[in-house]
């Protein structure tokens, strides 16, 4: 009997490139044994919410769980699933990698970089009220324990990955107090870690110099908000949401999951990409102590961008499936 994972499909394309990255992990010899269960708009008419409690519960129990694309509704509807997974499971910690690929045109080569998002607080959380019409007040909370918690983190994701440095991205100089905190707690951590470089940076500063030369970062940590924002835009530096893994990490539990969106007016038509939830897994395999095997897929993928299958969103032809088996064929 293999590893349990939970799968949550999704919505939309999720569940076409949840199969694919299946049938891929599985001729790879990953040995799991997947568990799938439900979340997202689908779930709303058949359990009454878009995160049951049988979901969550299963996350809770195996520990680990593939997600693909789940629908969120833009300034009104429910909820995000993707905040709500993070806060009731105390993911704290969203890591993106990101990383120039061979036969992916970008604007950029050698780009080599972590993103490293505080997941539970700040402003992305989306506290806020209404205080009279026309007034609405949103909320930055930010705690001395969260802040110093990521800030650990990603000094010992340098460590562990032979990284050199970590940045921490801030608005200290306006938001002296919130981003001050996060400040304070970045470099009272860095004391334990002598051999990594720690410094910081302003976050719309840090912006401009991703796109004049994104070379010049190594690991790079902030809070919730900047690190939604940052994340995209690092994506952009390499092709993509459709080439970029994400990794949402707690202490007990880790949810792997595609960072791009559910594309609803393709779902259906065997043209969604798999590459990012992909890459995810690959980030999940590691985590479990599979490495070996996450290495023989980003072989093959290697291999099959390089001899040009590619979907269509990479400027190829290829449709999921096609794609799929060129990637399983070369392992």
């Amino acid at each position: 009997m293999g590893t349990k994972v939970v799968l949550l499909p999704g919505d939309g394309i999720g569940p076409a490139i949840s199969s694919a990255v299946v049938r891929i992990l599985d001729a790879a010899g990953a040995d799991i044994e997947w568990e799938t269960h439900h979340a997202g708009a689908g779930t709303l008419a058949s359990h009454g919410d878009t995160l049951p409690d049988t979901t969550l519960q299963a996350i809770s129990d195996v520990g680990i769980a593939l997600k693909g694309p789940i629908t969120t509704p833009v300034g009104k509807g429910f909820q995000s699933v993707n905040v709500r997974l993070r806060k009731a499971l105390n993911l704290y910690a969203n890591v993106r990698p990101v990383k120039s690929l061979p036969g992916i045109p970008s604007r950029y080569e050698n780009v080599d970089l972590i993103v490293v998002r505080e997941n539970t607080e700040g402003l992305y959380s989306g506290i806020e009220h209404v205080v009279i019409p026309g007034v609405v007040e949103s909320l930055k909370i930010m705690t001395f324990e969260a802040c110093t918690r990521i800030a650990r983190y990603a000094f010992d994701h340098a460590v562990k990955n032979g990284r050199k440095r970590v940045t921490a991205v801030h608005k200290a100089n306006i938001m002296k107090l919130a981003d001050g905190l996060f400040l304070d707690c970045f470099y009272s951590v860095s004391k334990d870690f002598p051999d990594i470089k720690a410094d910081d940076a302003i976050v719309d500063a840090t912006c401009m110099k991703l796109v004049m030369d994104p070379t010049q970062f190594d690991i790079v940590v902030m809070e919730n908000l900047y690190g939604d924002i940052l994340s995209d835009l690092c994506s952009g530096l390499v092709g993509g949401l459709g080439v970029t893994p994400g990794a949402n990490i707690g202490e007990k539990v880790s949810v792997f999951e595609a960072v791009h969106g559910s594309a609803p007016d393709i779902a259906g038509r065997n043209l969604a990409n798999p590459t990012a939830l992909m890459f995810s897994a690959v980030l999940m395999l590691r985590h479990m102590d599979k490495g070996e095997v996450a290495d023989r897929i980003m072989a093959a993928v290697t291999r099959t961008l390089q001899e040009g299958i590619k979907t269509g969103d990479l400027g190829g032809t290829a449709r999921t499936t096609e794609f799929t088996e060129a990637v399983v064929s070369r392992l």
